[in-house]
């Protein structure tokens, strides 16, 4: 008998996809023997094709609606399957128009759309944390016990970041191949079972109001040396000069600013004694990993929307991140350190 397909959507952005491998692991423990098919966008595409839930990764161009050639090979693509169940998780106005190029009779749906036959149209959805939403949308779909975020299944080497010596069971695997650029890390002066840190600084360029400043961080650095822990500052290229003016004040900081793949920071998460950074997605990966993690807002995004999901996450917030002081973050700390 042939296994039943089935169609999920989910474009990104990084954060939001984390938090929906909480839905991707219900939807294939309600359908283990399907044949799933995850529709995303480019940046994604690699890392979801990791993963455990999916059988086949597609990848979204997202068309314009101008761009009538690539809107119909997107109509071709979804009508290639004879769908038994369309799970919508990304319920965005271009997503939830996808149903309309899907063949006749519909298959069940899942979306926020008054047409489909398993929707989510509760206004209040808006205010709600996308994990909420998802486990309430889910729901309506007959999916229950959505458990936490996850991302176990993503590992890499980190050994030329963490060697062997300093007491870890780091590595196994190979990078995630999102970043092929990716220069190699340097040597690593951590050893002899020294514990460490990861510190995320940076975020959106365009969204500086969302980071705590590179002084503060530096000041927690020096704390955190002091204590025998080792920061290491995560973060692209993008975020260098947060990155950089960390480690200018604190020369012992181990600066990755660019060195590593989504994976990697999965496998050094694992391993860290905690994080703390901003409100940006590799939060959201580190949260997953099981990381005791401190995340600091400010006004500019709101933690009952957007914190991300784990047994171990604190949040810190401050209107204006210039007046979190680093003793307050400590303070958050105390029983981490």
């Amino acid at each position: 008998m042939t296994s039943p397909s089935i169609l999920v959507i989910k474009h990104g952005a990084l954060g939001d996809i984390v938090i929906a491998t909480a839905g991707f692991a219900a939807i294939r423990a309600k359908h283990p023997h399907a044949h799933i098919v995850c529709l995303t966008t480019k940046p994604y595409a690699d890392l979801l094709s990791k993963s455990p839930y999916f059988n086949e990764v597609w990848v979204d161009e997202k068309p314009k609606f101008f761009q009538f050639g690539a809107r119909k090979k997107l109509r071709i693509m979804l009508c290639s399957k004879p769908w038994e169940w369309v799970y919508d998780l990304q319920t965005s106005t271009r997503s939830t128009s996808y149903q309309w190029l899907l063949k006749w009779p519909w298959p069940s749906i899942s979306n926020v759309s008054r047409w489909s036959s398993h929707r989510y149209v509760d206004p209040a959805r808006h205010g709600k944390h996308s994990y909420e939403n998802l486990k309430i949308q889910l729901a309506l779909a007959d999916i229950q016990n959505i458990g936490l975020p996850d991302v176990s299944w993503l590992k890499a080497d980190v050994s030329e970041i963490i060697p062997p010596t300093s007491g870890g069971r780091l590595g196994g695997g190979h990078g995630d191949a999102l970043n092929p650029t990716m220069p190699p890390p340097q040597p690593s002066p951590i050893g002899g079972g020294s514990q460490y840190a990861l510190i995320v600084p940076g975020g959106a360029p365009h969204r500086l109001d969302k980071r705590w400043p590179a002084e503060s961080y530096a000041q927690l650095c020096q704390t955190f040396i002091h204590k025998n822990i080792a920061p290491l500052l995560i973060g692209t290229k993008a975020e260098e000069d947060a990155l950089n003016a960390i480690a200018a004040q604190v020369p012992e900081a181990i600066n990755l600013c660019g060195a590593t793949s989504i994976a990697q920071i999965i496998t050094l998460a694992g391993q860290a004694k905690l994080a703390v950074g901003n409100d940006t997605g590799p939060m959201h990966l580190i949260a997953a990993s099981g990381c005791p993690s401190t995340v600091l807002f400010s006004a500019a995004s709101d933690p009952v929307r957007s914190a991300p999901v784990g047994d171990h996450v604190r949040i810190l917030r401050e209107s204006n991140l210039k007046d979190l002081s680093v003793d307050s973050v400590l303070a958050s700390l105390t029983d981490r350190l």
